[in-house]
């Protein structure tokens, strides 16, 4: 979840999602097979998705040891940022050498500054897949046309796709799109949207099967997911409420898709892809740890991120801060222990605050395969003035979009 649309939406907590109505219990077996993305072979098609503040190479290193040979895929990069080179960019396009597939995701509304950044992901031999981010609902990317909000101008949105096509294929480089079912259930673009990025050369489509409106609220429609299989020939990845093994199984057997991607799920408990690979390995195996060993993670969380920033231990125990919330959550630890967490300034305090714990306290059973992260609702959606009035864009909406945009820049 990016931080910058904390002050914009609402946080209304868990208590809000009931019981999901689908059954995650249905008996028989799932079918899931290897992906070919382009010359790029995927052996268990699982997908971690983007992440903003989450998903840059410590975690997805911590991620990939636990799971199958899937795709772990960077946070999103904007295309501005990483054109004027920007130093935080830069460093959010880094892999580690451990990694298998280097997926990287672009995020841009203007299609020169979009294909100009996947020039530089070629010639740099930066990626050897990437993500194309249509599927974002915060506020402050869809005020500009961009995200969930830019399917909805097919002109923009085809014409995205084909100039980064035509720059990453002939270079060998898979080309995927993340999208959401559209703006609001009055203004749906999946299936139309699943096309063009087929039609354009998408080596597969990942699907988030709410609304922009929706948020990340309620709970996702996987139907949606199985209309987009049944009308494409690419693989398309389902995303959207995987808080467990048996929730990838039974999307799977749901909706027919081709593979998974996991967000939210997963904060706090990288575990998860293990279950998956188990899960789809007709195991029941399942990983809870402890709480020392919940601890073993989360030092060698630390070590990764001071790797990433350069040393600097206060920075990457800044950055671990929100991901101890996430793994410690459920356990008995106290507001105090936490609080004293969240202060931390290297890596001595957090082991300092480590030694009072219990290593022994199980994992908490009442979070197994529950939902995580912050549900949030948007108040409404934000999309750039007379957005919806037409499905192509004007010159002057070109005009206005394609400036000069700080937030690109400067992240």
């Amino acid at each position: 979840m990016s931080k910058h649309d904390e002050d914009i939406i609402d946080e209304r907590g868990d208590s809000r999602l009931g019981e999901d109505p689908r059954s995650t219990a249905t008996a028989g077996p799932v079918q899931i097979h290897p992906v070919d993305l382009g010359h790029i072979h995927v052996p268990t098609p699982v997908m971690l998705s983007p992440m903003a503040g989450v998903t840059n190479w410590p975690f997805r290193v911590i991620c990939e040891e636990y799971g199958p040979d899937g795709l772990y895929v960077a946070e999103m990069i904007t295309a501005r940022a990483l054109v004027a080179r920007n130093p935080k960019a830069l460093r959010l396009c880094r892999f580690a050498p451990s990694e298998k597939i280097r997926s990287l995701q672009l995020y841009g509304v203007d299609p020169s500054i979009v294909e100009q950044a996947a020039r530089i992901v070629v010639d740099n031999n930066m990626a050897d897949h990437v993500d194309l981010n249509f599927g974002c609902p915060v506020p402050k990317v869809t005020r500009r046309g961009g995200g969930s909000a830019l399917p909805w101008k097919t002109d923009l949105f085809t014409e995205v796709i084909h100039r980064v096509v035509s720059v990453c294929g002939p270079a060998g480089i898979p080309v995927t799109a993340k999208i959401r079912v559209g703006i609001d259930h009055e203004h749906e673009t999946f299936l139309e949207a699943g096309h063009i990025a087929q039609e354009e050369g998408c080596a597969a489509v990942t699907l988030h099967a709410r609304t922009t409106a929706e948020y990340y609220g309620g709970h996702s429609d996987w139907s949606r997911i199985g209309e987009l299989v049944e009308r494409l020939d690419i693989p398309v990845f389902g995303n959207g409420d995987i808080w467990g093994a048996d929730d990838a199984l039974a999307m799977v057997r749901e909706t027919g898709c081709a593979g998974v991607a996991i967000g939210r799920g997963c904060q706090g408990r990288p575990w998860l892809f293990a279950d998956i690979k188990h899960a789809f390995e007709g195991s029941d195996e399942r990983t809870n740890p402890n709480l020392g060993q919940v601890c073993a993670v989360i030092l060698r969380h630390a070590g990764l991120l001071t790797e990433f920033y350069d040393g600097d231990e206060r920075m990457a125990v800044h950055d671990l801060r929100k991901h101890i919330a996430w793994y410690l959550k459920g356990f008995p630890v106290g507001g105090t222990t936490r609080k004293a967490f969240m202060e931390c300034e290297n890596i001595a305090d957090v082991k300092r605050v480590m030694d009072a714990l219990d290593p022994q306290a199980p994992y908490p059973q009442r979070i197994i395969d529950k939902p995580r992260g912050r549900v949030r609702y948007a108040k409404k959606v934000h999309l750039p003035y007379g957005w919806l009035e037409s499905r192509t864009t004007t010159h002057e909406q070109r005009e206005t979009l394609f400036g000069d945009d700080p937030m690109d820049v400067s992240y």
